[in-house]
């Protein structure tokens, strides 16, 4: 493996530990891919928004609050106040899932990157938290950064698309071109792997 990320004009593996972290939540913001394990069941909801705000953005108390149930209600959480006094089990995978990219977009980042965000997510709600980014991208202006297996949530949501093989991109270009005439091997097979338009094998 080799190769550099460059962050804001800088590369990032010759950050220190602590310039690195005042990159993350204004410059890069990040949505994991298991939205329960991320949540820390020892602190309501609230208080794992709020701390963040207050720091990268310098509010008091009172204004990252309003702040952080602002943010809740933007993502479809129909009652903010309830879901920001609840603990991370008290509340669904989807809510979850919602409550994250809501610490993740609260502080205004420029790259958003989501590792797999709609993986643990029934069809429904994969549906709306797309849109919920797709909207979200539109408003703020930021870009995307989409982690993910699932050439339909590509080909819903991207703009351009880079294929990995072993660590390597062995192909890129934008969506449509890329899904209209794949140019490298890995890539058809992965497009022809899709179970859109097959026929079921017989029980």
């Amino acid at each position: 493996m080799g190769g550099s990320i460059d962050v804001a004009g800088r590369q990032f593996q010759s950050l220190s530990a602590r310039d690195r972290r005042r990159l993350l939540g204004k410059t890069v913001a990040y949505i994991p891919q298991e939205p329960m394990s991320n949540l820390d069941p020892t602190f309501r909801i609230g208080y794992q928004l709020v701390e963040p705000i207050r720091r990268h953005l310098g509010l008091g108390k009172q204004a990252a609050k309003d702040k952080a149930l602002a943010m809740l209600a933007r993502v479809g959480i129909s009652d903010p106040q309830r879901t920001f006094d609840s603990y991370p089990h008290q509340i669904s995978g989807g809510m979850a899932q919602r409550v994250l990219i809501a610490g993740a977009v609260s502080c205004n980042p420029e790259v958003l990157i989501a590792d797999e965000p709609t993986t643990a997510l029934d069809v429904t709600v994969q549906a709306e938290v797309l849109d919920l980014l797709r909207d979200l991208q539109r408003e703020s202006g930021m870009a995307v950064l989409l982690v993910t297996h699932n050439s339909g949530v590509v080909a819903d949501i991207c703009d351009r698309v880079a294929v990995m093989q072993l660590d390597k991109i062995v192909e890129q270009n934008d969506v449509d071109r890329l899904f209209k005439d794949p140019q490298h091997p890995y890539t058809r097979m992965l497009l022809e792997s899709g179970l859109e338009n097959k026929t079921p094998r017989p029980l």
